[in-house]
């Protein structure tokens, strides 16, 4: 079925990325969402990332529908894509453990949400998103086709510019200052390391 080593190692990972996304969503799926700012735009990128992120790489991987836009990915390339998926799948599991109760799907705010600032969040505002984008990245490198290889990229980068500045404006508007405070001692996407001066 799979031509490629790298299919079988984005599939594993692939499975583990919505085996952790699905434990995290039934953990938080009965909490009550006090405040929801999801709009029809979101709900339109949100079903483009589907399509990028799902359903794109499952065509490739198991139907011939993609062939014509197959290539050969370097060795070089399946190696730094492992280290990547495996660096992508870390984090990812991280950012859920730590917001625990706090996360969701959408852009919500649940009963008794918190603010989470410590683990991967001490540094980082959206470790998530990072961790997004890793993937993005891997399944770049690791399929051998330009439309399901790029495609979770293409369609999670709009979403993703849409929705970081009203993520940071409903946190604000929940947590006053005690959020503007973390964004200064924080940054978005990369950790912030001290240096000693």
């Amino acid at each position: 079925m799979f031509e490629h080593t790298s299919d079988i190692i984005f599939l594993v990972g692939f499975v583990v990325y919505i085996v952790t996304r699905g434990i995290y969503a039934s953990r938080t799926k009965s909490l009550e969402t006090v405040e929801k700012r999801v709009d029809a735009m979101e709900r339109v990128l949100l079903v483009f990332v589907m399509i990028g992120s799902l359903l794109l790489p499952i065509l490739y991987l198991f139907t011939p529908l993609l062939n014509f836009a197959n290539h050969v990915v370097p060795d070089w390339a399946i190696w730094i894509g492992a280290v990547v998926l495996m660096t992508a799948l870390w984090l990812f599991w991280r950012s859920h453990a730590d917001l625990g109760q706090n996360w969701s799907p959408t852009l919500e705010i649940r009963s008794e949400h918190r603010l989470v600032t410590c683990g991967v969040y001490r540094t980082m505002r959206h470790p998530m998103y990072t961790a997004i984008f890793l993937f993005s990245i891997a399944q770049a490198l690791l399929l051998n086709n330009w439309i399901a290889g790029f495609s979770a990229f293409a369609t999670f980068f709009p979403l993703y510019v849409v929705r970081r500045p009203r993520e940071e404006r409903m946190m604000i508007d929940q947590f006053g200052e005690e959020y503007e405070a973390y964004m200064k001692r924080s940054r978005r996407l990369f950790p912030r390391f001290k240096t000693n001066k």
